[in-house]
């Protein structure tokens, strides 16, 4: 037996453990989490991006760790939402598509475990999770504060006619044009403004701000869930074409592109701004220190609204886009921004997912998470103590016939047609040779194909509303 590295191990497991305890008493951090909506995996410039510029989010990954290997909880909106704040993946999920009905109000969830150990709980932009929400929906979830969209097709129009704070819908300047909000999801507040005047991502942000300002003194997580870079649907249809609707076209007004991708430029531009605000702010108040700061999307980059994934690249060296479970779908540029605890200039190929962050932020609390499929981060973001590895990332997605995947350190799988074809074939691929997703290889990849079934098999549990 090798005395000398058990007692390392030990001093090690007590270090890490005094550590614990001491943030969970009263110097525990701050969490903000800034997600923006369809941003892809090469949108940003320190993630590979060549024509945009998005110096902010560069400088906090210089100052901080990216994560190149991280998953969104799914490849559209509704249950990835899910899967980040309930830290239960897709096959086990309450939401799993953008029609479900709103995950049960019991639903244990970040901001209802950090509020019931005293933090100051806020979100503003899109919730989104769930069809036919209440829309005090985000406050029953565990948020005291909430301004912004609470169903996911009103956050379509970006000046809508109204938000909603805390489960009341206040009225904004932009009146709805007359027939734009036509269709199945008519009254919900989608469609276009007649005459823009209130832009929504900007009020986020300031309603931001104001409650970093006012909960500076206690421990507070700020959930800043942006609708952009996402289209307006609505607004896309042909006799529109304000697909990508903003106040302006700012620096990019003079560019000899589609006005479509201006729109999409500008909204890069603004996010890059409004994550700076945000910095700014924590550092003003002399709290950067005392908070993790994390940002995200909650899927690959869309092709709505006008907007082409390759104009600009958005989806880098990965294979297809948001809607798809190949790692274009599903894999997120992720930074984590920490001063004086998180390593400046580091990267982590670490297999992590949207369901590590409840364990993550229960941890930083002090708070035992329920069960779940997530596991802390805590060790990787501080380089200290071991990693707990997943051994597979699940992904089951209902809309466009049915998909599955598995993703593993070095291996990735997927099922095509799956409503109609359960137990259909499985394409694989080797992510360590192949990370474009190429090459099928399912074919002298056996043992590893009945492997990755038997895994899919078990990962999926009940039904969805479909």
């Amino acid at each position: 037996m090798n005395w000398k590295l058990m007692t390392r191990g030990i001093l090690v497991c007590c270090f890490w453990a005094a550590w614990v305890q001491s943030i969970s008493a009263d110097q525990r951090p701050n969490m903000v989490f800034i997600l923006a909506d369809d941003l892809g995996y090469g949108d940003l410039s320190c993630f590979g991006q060549s024509t945009l510029s998005t110096p902010n989010l560069d400088r906090l990954a210089r100052e901080g760790m990216r994560f190149t290997r991280h998953y969104a909880g799914m490849t559209v909106c509704a249950p990835s939402r899910c899967v980040l704040m309930t830290g239960m993946h897709s096959g086990h999920a309450a939401v799993r598509t953008n029609r479900d009905e709103p995950m049960p109000d019991t639903t244990p969830t970040i901001p209802s475990l950090l509020s019931a150990a005293g933090y100051a709980t806020g979100a503003f932009g899109k919730w989104g999770i769930g069809f036919d929400i209440p829309e005090d929906d985000p406050n029953l979830k565990g948020f005291q504060a909430f301004y912004g969209y609470v169903d996911m097709f009103h956050a379509h129009n970006l000046f809508p006619p109204f938000l909603v704070r805390d489960g009341q819908r206040e009225n904004l300047g932009n009146g709805l044009l007359p027939g734009s909000d036509a269709g199945s999801n008519s009254g919900r507040g989608n469609g276009l403004a007649e005459t823009p005047v209130d832009y929504a991502p900007d009020m986020f942000v300031a309603e931001s701000l104001k409650f970093i300002e006012e909960n500076a003194q206690r421990p507070f997580f700020l959930y800043l869930a942006l609708n952009t870079p996402h289209a307006n649907n609505e607004g896309g249809k042909a006799e529109y074409g304000r697909g990508m609707e903003v106040p302006d076209y700012g620096p990019f007004e003079d560019r000899d592109w589609p006005k479509e991708e201006k729109g999409f430029a500008r909204m890069m531009y603004d996010i890059d701004g409004y994550t700076a605000q945000v910095v700014n702010k924590l550092q003003e108040l002399q709290i950067a220190d005392k908070t993790l700061v994390i940002f995200s999307s909650d899927n690959g980059p869309h092709q709505e609204g006008g907007h082409q994934v390759d104009f600009f690249d958005s989806n880098g060296p990965l294979r297809g886009h948001k809607r798809d479970l190949y790692e274009g779908g599903i894999r997120v540029p992720t930074i984590a921004w920490w001063p004086g605890h998180i390593a400046a200039n580091t990267e982590s190929m670490h297999l992590s997912g949207f369901q590590d962050y409840l364990p993550t932020f229960c941890e930083l609390a002090g708070v035992e998470p329920p069960d779940c499929d997530g596991l802390s981060l805590l060790p990787t973001l501080l380089g200290q103590g071991e990693q707990s590895k997943h051994e597979f990332l699940y992904f089951e997605f209902y809309e466009a016939g049915g998909k599955q995947a598995i993703v593993t350190e070095q291996w990735k799988a997927v099922r095509l047609d799956w409503n109609a074809h359960p137990d259909g074939p499985l394409e694989l691929y080797d992510l360590s040779q192949d990370q474009g997703e190429e090459m099928n290889v399912a074919n002298s990849q056996s043992e590893r194909v009945q492997q990755m079934e038997a895994w899919m098999q078990a990962s999926h549990q009940g039904e969805t509303t479909k």
